[in-house]
């Protein structure tokens, strides 16, 4: 099959050989997606992202030498859009808010259907934050607990124009872009998303996006 002209550039870093190869074949089947290398340590993944500068990095967090989370810290210290999809059996609600704290776009399951990670993929690429939907609502909690946690309440109602800007925020669009799209000024948007977080009780773009996706205000199949 031929690939796009435009094809996502995907780095695989995992250090079971099997399963990169079992990837490798997966995500080559995709017309608009290329493997454009593969990485069996931590070490190893961040030198790769340096020299091929991939759209997207696969990342498992239990990796040899130096582990996900640390790969996740020194990605984020280079100036590089290679942005980071954690693909992970593990199961411990930590690890993902540390991923997501460390600048990890996306996480999926090993466990989730193929079709799933081809999604992720494609969304990460596109600006979009993409959270296993089994995992989110661990991840909201767990990033929720501390000083700034707020007690149980209902579910706030949106109006029409917040929600069409949660919904650019999820796609990842910036306040300008935003504004553009609406045809609002961009004090506007600040405001509609100051309004939005009072809201909703998060505190930054990234919570907004994980709460709308656990609570579904914006769709994500």
């Amino acid at each position: 099959m031929a690939k796009a002209r435009t094809a996502i550039r995907v780095l695989i870093a995992d250090d079971h050989a099997i399963f990169r190869e079992g990837l490798r074949k997966l995500l080559e089947a995709e017309a608009d997606i290329t493997v454009v290398g593969e990485a069996k340590s931590g070490s190893e993944c961040v030198a790769l992202a340096e020299k091929l500068k991939p759209d997207i990095v696969l990342l498992d967090l239990k990796m040899p030498e130096k582990d996900g989370l640390a790969v996740l810290g020194d990605l984020a210290g280079k100036e590089s859009a290679t942005k980071v999809v954690v693909l992970t059996a593990s199961e411990d609600e930590r690890d993902f808010v540390e991923a997501v704290r460390r600048g990890a776009r996306g996480i999926v399951l090993k466990q989730a259907p193929s079709e799933h990670l081809v999604d992720g993929i494609r969304r990460v690429h596109t600006g979009e934050v993409w959270i296993d939907q089994r995992v989110t609502a661990g991840v909201l909690k767990a990033m929720a607990e501390g000083p700034a946690a707020t007690t149980t309440r209902e579910k706030p109602l949106l109006t029409d124009r917040e929600r069409q800007v949660v919904h650019l925020v999820c796609q990842g669009l910036r306040n300008k872009e935003i504004a553009d799209k609406l045809f609002i000024s961009e004090q506007t948007v600040k405001n509609h998303l100051h309004n939005i977080f009072d809201k909703l009780g998060v505190s930054d773009r990234l919570e907004l996006a994980l709460y709308a996706l656990h609570h579904r205000l914006v769709q994500t199949e």
